[in-house]
């Protein structure tokens, strides 16, 4: 068996990226929020059988990381040059070059959403598609601004403290899940706690604040020509900034889910919601689940099944296109008049 034919995960620090899947399928870029990783960000939807089917039965897993965020890392020196939000679209670049890469699908979480949006702007020709979970495109508001300088002081001052996990605790989960009525904590979120522990407080600063600095790309937007999926938890604190990127874009290459009692990390929270519209989105490409796991499904027993749903065109999604009422999703289109 030839040596790229086989499944494999290695670790390149260089890149600090992560690889997962057979190297001769299209690439499938991931890119996480603020102070996760690919473990923390997306396990919880890779974990899913469905989910995993259809994801490595169709793509190779690139999971690249804001530096420092990688497992095992350590602190970045003070030596090091502080990036900008451009300077880590431009390193997702240099990841494809490194590897050979011509297009890719990307996915990416919140701030990871925003370096891939800023990636798929500077290197159109790059991108096939992009699916945004809770994405950003606006600069920060003064609020956001001054909450963010907190954390940043809170990092470098007292490090990755409890106070400093309980806000970002909040910026990934919805209330109802960190306010559990027994009391106890659930194990998505016991789970975050330890991983959160495990990063270096001082290589997280240093991603918030080039996230901090970061520019609005509204008006760019108009001009991305890549089909779009967004998530959204309607918990989430940036909700509102991600239906107004839904609003920027082509509502033809557009769609947006908006994911009920869920918050930004809804591939943590709510996986399962996630699997039916990315499906539906990626047949559109001409991808497809592995035949077993979509007829297993087909009698129903099954709320990720898309069998009894269809695309109607491959060019997106639609209210038409997707004929479903799933719990907790809904799928808000927006048309142009």
């Amino acid at each position: 068996m030839p040596f790229s034919a086989i499944l494999f995960i290695i670790f390149l620090s260089i890149f600090d990226i992560s690889l997962c899947g057979d190297r001769d399928k299209p690439a499938l870029i991931t890119y996480p929020d603020v102070a996760l990783n690919y473990v923390s960000c997306f396990q919880g939807l890779l974990f899913c059988p469905e989910a995993a089917s259809l994801m490595l039965r169709n793509f190779c897993i690139y999971h690249i990381d804001a530096p420092g965020h990688e497992l095992g890392a350590d602190v970045i020196s003070s030596d090091e040059p502080l990036l900008c939000v451009d300077d880590l679209a431009d390193q997702v670049a240099e990841v494809l070059d490194f590897f050979g890469l011509r297009e890719v699908m990307c996915m990416g979480v919140t701030a990871g959403a925003y370096i891939l949006t800023l990636f798929a702007m500077k290197y159109k020709e790059r991108v096939l598609g992009l699916i945004l979970v809770s994405p950003i495109c606006k600069g920060p508001s003064w609020t956001e601004w001054i909450y963010n300088k907190v954390l940043m002081n809170l990092l470098y001052f007292y490090g990755m403290c409890g106070l400093l996990k309980e806000c970002l605790l909040q910026r990934y989960f919805s209330k109802e899940l960190r306010c559990s009525i027994e009391g106890s904590e659930s194990e998505v979120i016991l789970t975050c706690r330890r991983l959160l522990d495990e990063r270096q407080s001082l290589n997280v600063m240093r991603f918030l604040q080039a996230v901090n600095a970061r520019r609005d790309l509204s008006e760019g937007l108009k001009n991305l020509q890549c089909k779009t999926l967004i998530f959204v938890g309607e918990s989430s604190p940036f909700h509102a900034e991600s239906i107004h990127m839904s609003t920027k874009m082509d509502s033809k290459i557009c769609a947006l889910v908006e994911v009920e009692a869920c918050g930004s990390l809804v591939t943590e929270e709510h996986p399962n919601s996630m699997i039916v519209p990315i499906e539906c989105f990626l047949m559109g490409f001409g991808f497809h689940r592995q035949p077993h796991f979509a007829s297993s499904s087909s009698n129903g027993s099954s709320p990720a099944s898309p069998s009894n749903h269809s695309i109607m065109s491959p060019e997106l999604l639609s209210q038409e296109s997707l004929r479903i009422k799933l719990k907790p999703i809904r799928t808000r289109v927006h048309v142009e008049t």
